[in-house]
């Protein structure tokens, strides 16, 4: 069964694709968006990118905890065929 997306991890998601589009734009083509919108390494910009950290930090630490919950330890039956 599939847990259901709050508010947290709609966030989180949102933040951590547009880190990753932003690092994209700064390896293909070295334009940083958000520095672009908000000021290069003004405070608005530096929240955004701590933003973008924590919220990959609690990416990984859902995905590891969704890791545990859906793996079926069911045992491994070999067939004699």
């Amino acid at each position: 069964m599939m847990k259901k997306l709050g508010a947290i991890d709609w966030i989180a998601y949102v933040l951590a694709i547009v880190g990753g589009l932003n690092w994209g734009l700064v390896g293909a083509f070295n334009f940083n968006l958000v520095a672009a919108i908000f000021g290069e390494m003004s405070a608005l910009s530096r929240i955004i990118y701590v933003l973008v950290g924590l919220s990959a930090i609690y990416l990984i630490y859902t995905a590891t905890k969704l890791g545990r919950h859906d793996v079926h330890h069911e045992p491994h039956i070999r067939s004699m065929h």
